[in-house]
C-alpha cells in the first residue's frame, strides 16, 4: 500500500509533490505517484459543532439554558469543503501510512488532528516539520521525518485553546446579548483587546494638558555653535523662563563639564511576525490581516522567504549555511551593491544576537530564501524588501558614534547639550536611502529633541569659553498617549499590555502575550467586524458599542474576561500544555468554571437601553484644541440607561485602566495618574509627562519629580510607582553618571524633591 501525504492547501501539495514526486500524477483533487499519494485539506475542514447539536432547545439563544459545557465536543464537515474531505477518506483507504503536512505550527497541526478525528483515521503517521517550501528544503524534511506522536502535546494544546475559545465565545456572547438585547460579541482574546483600546481612549479623553517652559541657548566657542537646554526642575512660571533667557543672553560662559564615549549600535533583530507586522504598519500602513496574507504568499506562492507565522527572531546553527546561500543568492539583484559590501564571516554561530537555538521553538526568524524574487506586486516587493534589508543588515558592521555630553554654565545657569557624532554607517548604510524619510517623521513627533545626531566633527575646548549668542524661552505641554495603531497594538498584545522597554523580558513575555502570531490579524479584524472599532487613517478608534461592552462586561463583575494579564497567562499555560508541562484536561476545567461564572454575573445584571449601545464614534469625542479634556462625565458614561444601571455599576471598574494602557486609576476629568506623592503632607498625585513624572499639586509650590530618562533607562509606570511607595525599583541594568554599565536597583533619596539615585548590587 502506498502513504497518504495531507498537506494544508493545494499550493503546498503540488510544492511537495514536485520536488519528491515529479513524475507523479495529477488529478486534480489529489497527485499519485508509485509511492506517496499526495492531497491536501483546503483550510478548515472540520470545525466545531454549534450548540443546537447538542440539543434543539439552543437554536433559540435563551439566558435559561447557559451555560452551555458539552461533555465531549462534536465536530462538523465544513459544508462548502465536504468533497475534498470525501477525497481524503477515500484515498486513505488505499493507504497504510499518513504524512502530516499541514503547516508546522499549532494551527496546521489542529488542522491535520481534526481530520484524523472525524474520519477516524487508524494509520501510523509521520510528521513533516519544515520552514520553507523550497525544494531542498522539502527534500531534506522527508529524508527526516518525525514521528507524528511528538506533536501529541501540541495537538493537546491546540484542542483546548480551541475548545476554551468556544466555551467562552458561545457561552460570554449569548449571556450579553440575550440579556441586553443586542448583538455583542465577547471571546478570550478579542475582548481583552477591546479593553486595552478602550483604556487608551479613555486615558486620552480625561488627560488634562499641563504648560511647562524650557529654556534653550545657543553657545559660540570660536567657530563651533551647539545649542543646549537649561537643567532644573520642570518650570510652570513663564516669568522665570523669561528671566533666566534674558539673564544669560549675551553673557560669557565656561564648560564645566565635558564627556566623550564611544558608542556601538547593532543591527535590530530579525523579524519574527508580529514585528513585522508592526513596521509594515508604520512604514506602508498595512494592516496586520494584509501584511499576514502578503507574507504567506511570498512564502507559499513565490517561495522567497521562510515560514511566516514565527514568534521568534533568531537562527539555529542549521541556518547559518542557508543564510550565507541566501546571500550569494541576491547577488546581481538590486541588492547586489550591498550583497558585495557584506561580510559572510558576522553571520556565524557564535554570534548570540543572530544564531540563539534556546530562543527558537516551532520556527526561526524570517529570512529569505536562496530563490530569487520575481513577479512580485508592488505591495509583495514593500514586504520583501523590509525582510531582505533586514537580513542584510546582520552581515554588517555595527553603526560607530561618539557620544558627547557639554554642560555649559553661563551666569550660575547649567545648559545641557547631548551630540551624537557619526563616525561610522556600518549596518546603516543599507536604511541610508530611507533616512531623510525617517528623519522627518522623528521631527514631526519630537519638536524638541535633545539629543543631536550630526555626521560633521563634533567637539568642545573644555578649558576654553563660551558666549552665549542666543536665549529664548519655549512654551510646552504634557502631550497624552497616542490612540493605538495596529502596529502598536500589536506591540501591546504582545506583552499582554504591559509597557516592556527590555528586549529580554519581551522575549520573555512573548509566551504569555494575547493570541499567537498567526492570530493577532483575525483578533483585530473580529473587532472591526462586530462593530467594536473603527479605522481613522492608522488609528484605531473605539465605538460607543465597543465601550458599552467593554463598560458592561466590568459591570457584570467579570472583569477577568477583559484583562490582557489574564488572558496572557491562559496562553501561557497552552504554551506548556504543548510544551508537555501542564495538564489540558485541568486547564479544561479552570475554562468551563470561568464560562459558568460569566453565565451566572450577567443573568444578575440589569438591562441596558439599547441607546447605550448607539452614538457617534470615538473620533468625535475627546480633546478640545488645547488637548484638555472637555467638561462633562466621560462619553461612555453619558450614553448608559436613565436610570444608570451601568454608570453606577461601572465607578470602581470603567475608569480604571488596564496595566499597560495606563498603570494607576484615572477620574472623568483627571490626568493619567502612577501614584499618590510621596512628598509628606502634600496630598497630590503623580502624572506622567512628556518628560517625566511630576506632581498634580505642582502650581502650589511641590517640586517632586522623576525624570523618565534616568540611568540609561526609559522608567516605566510600574518602576515609579515601586519607587515612591517602596523606595526602590527590582534590580535592572543600568547605566552610571560616568558611563559605566552596573546592575542595580533605583532608590528614592529625596521625597521632598524626587531625588535618585543608584544601589549597587
Amino acid at each position: 500500500m502506498k502513504t497518504l501525504i495531507i498537506a494544508e492547501k493545494p499550493d503546498m501539495g503540488r510544492n511537495i509533490a514536485a520536488a519528491i514526486d515529479p513524475k507523479a500524477k495529477n488529478n486534480r483533487t489529489y497527485i499519485e505517484g508509485e509511492q506517496y499519494i499526495i492531497t491536501w485539506a483546503i483550510g478548515h475542514l472540520i470545525g466545531l459543532a454549534e450548540p443546537d447539536a447538542y440539543d434543539d432547545r439552543y437554536k433559540k439563544w435563551n439566558i435559561a439554558d447557559l451555560p452551555i459545557i458539552p461533555s465531549t465536543f462534536k465536530l462538523v464537515p465544513n459544508r462548502k469543503t465536504m468533497d475534498q474531505l470525501k477525497v481524503i477518506k477515500d484515498l486513505a483507504k488505499r493507504c497504510d501510512s499518513l504524512v502530516n503536512c499541514c503547516d508546522a505550527g499549532r494551527e496546521g497541526q489542529y488542522i491535520f488532528s481534526l481530520i484524523q478525528r472525524h474520519l477516524r483515521l487508524k494509520q501510523p503517521v509521520k510528521r513533516l516539520w519544515i520552514s520553507d517550501l523550497t525544494p531542498e528544503t522539502i527534500r531534506r524534511g522527508f529524508a527526516e521525518l518525525r514521528d507524528g506522536s511528538e506533536y501529541d502535546n501540541l495537538t493537546k494544546a491546540a484542542t483546548a485553546r480551541s475548545e476554551a475559545d468556544w466555551l467562552i465565545g458561545m457561552n460570554g456572547s449569548r449571556a450579553f446579548t440575550t440579556r441586553h438585547n443586542v448583538l455583542l460579541s465577547v471571546g478570550r482574546v478579542q475582548t481583552p483587546v477591546l479593553a486595552l483600546i478602550y483604556d487608551r481612549q479613555k486615558t486620552i479623553e480625561s488627560f488634562d494638558s499641563l504648560k511647562f517652559y524650557e529654556v534653550e541657548a545657543q553657545f559660540q566657542q570660536e567657530d563651533l555653535t551647539y545649542r543646549g537646554l537649561w537643567q532644573g526642575e520642570r518650570m510652570t512660571d513663564p516669568e522665570r523662563a523669561k528671566a533666566i533667557a534674558a539673564k544669560v543672553k549675551g553673557k560669557p560662559g565656561r564648560i564645566a563639564s565635558y564627556e566623550v564615549k564611544e558608542l556601538k549600535e547593532y543591527p535590530y533583530k530579525l523579524y519574527d511576525l508580529t514585528l513585522l507586522q508592526r513596521e509594515a504598519n508604520g512604514k506602508y500602513g498595512f494592516s496586520a490581516k494584509k501584511t499576514l496574507d502578503i507574507a504567506q504568499a511570498l512564502y507559499e506562492k513565490h517561495k522567497v522567504i521562510s515560514y511566516p507565522r514565527t514568534n521568534s527572531n533568531y537562527v539555529t546553527e542549521q541556518n547559518i549555511p542557508e543564510m550565507h546561500k541566501a546571500l550569494a543568492s541576491l547577488q546581481g539583484t538590486s541588492y547586489d551593491e550591498w550583497v558585495r559590501g557584506a561580510n559572510k564571516g558576522l553571520v556565524h554561530k557564535g554570534n548570540k544576537y543572530i544564531c540563539n537555538p534556546s530562543k527558537v521553538e516551532d520556527h526561526h526568524a524570517i529570512l529569505p530564501t536562496h530563490r530569487k524574487a520575481s513577479g512580485l506586486s508592488p505591495e509583495e516587493s514593500k514586504l520583501y524588501d523590509l525582510i531582505v534589508r533586514r537580513f542584510l543588515s546582520q552581515f554588517y558592521a555595527a553603526a560607530e558614534y561618539k557620544s558627547h555630553t557639554v554642560l555649559t554654565e553661563v551666569e550660575g545657569e547649567t545648559f545641557k547639550t547631548n551630540v551624537k557624532e557619526l563616525l561610522s554607517l556600518g549596518w546603516k548604510i543599507i536604511y541610508a536611502d530611507q533616512k531623510k524619510e525617517k528623519g522627518k517623521a522623528a521631527k514631526k513627533d519630537e519638536d524638541s529633541e535633545e539629543e543631536e545626531e550630526v555626521a560633521e566633527p563634533f567637539s568642545v575646548d573644555a578649558k576654553a569659553g563660551v558666549v552665549c549668542r542666543e536665549a529664548q524661552s519655549k512654551e510646552k505641554e504634557t502631550q497624552p498617549p497616542k490612540p493605538y495603531t495596529e502596529g502598536t497594538l500589536l506591540k501591546a498584545m504582545e506583552s499582554a499590555g504591559k509597557q516592556i522597554e527590555d528586549e529580554e523580558v519581551r522575549d520573555a513575555m512573548k509566551d504569555s502575550g494575547l493570541g499567537t502570531p498567526a492570530t493577532r490579524a483575525a483578533t483585530i479584524e473580529r473587532l472591526k467586524n462586530v462593530g467594536y472599532v473603527t479605522m481613522q487613517g492608522k488609528k484605531i478608534m473605539i465605538t460607543q458599542k465597543g465601550r458599552t461592552a467593554i463598560e458592561l462586561i466590568r459591570a457584570a463583575g467579570v472583569e477577568l474576561l477583559t484583562s490582557p494579564e489574564m488572558t496572557g497567562m491562559w496562553e501561557r499555560r497552552l504554551n506548556d500544555i504543548a510544551r508537555g508541562n501542564a495538564s489540558d484536561a485541568q486547564f479544561m476545567d479552570n475554562v468551563k468554571k470561568f464560562a459558568t461564572m460569566i453565565v451566572e454575573k450577567v443573568r444578575l445584571q440589569t438591562r441596558v437601553d439599547v441607546k447605550a449601545f448607539e452614538g457617534d464614534d470615538a473620533g468625535a469625542r475627546g480633546k478640545s484644541r488645547r488637548g484638555t479634556a472637555k467638561t462633562g462625565k466621560a462619553a461612555g458614561e453619558r450614553s448608559a440607561s436613565p436610570r444608570g444601571s451601568v454608570r453606577a455599576r461601572t465607578t470602581a471598574t470603567a475608569t480604571t485602566t488596564a496595566a499597560g494602557a495606563s498603570s494607576g486609576s484615572e477620574a472623568p476629568s483627571e490626568p493619567r495618574v502612577v501614584a499618590a506623592c510621596p512628598r509628606p503632607g502634600c496630598g497630590g498625585r503623580l502624572f506622567m509627562g512628556r518628560k517625566g513624572y511630576g506632581c498634580s499639586n505642582y502650581r502650589s509650590g511641590c517640586k517632586f519629580v522623576i525624570w523618565k530618562e534616568s540611568f540609561g533607562r526609559s522608567l516605566t509606570d510600574a518602576q515609579i510607582k515601586a519607587l515612591v511607595e517602596k523606595g526602590k525599583t527590582a534590580k535592572l541594568k543600568l547605566v552610571l553618571a560616568d558611563g559605566s554599565p552596573s546592575e542595580g536597583r533605583i532608590v528614592l533619596r529625596s521625597a521632598e524633591t524626587g531625588d535618585i539615585g543608584v544601589e549597587q548590587a
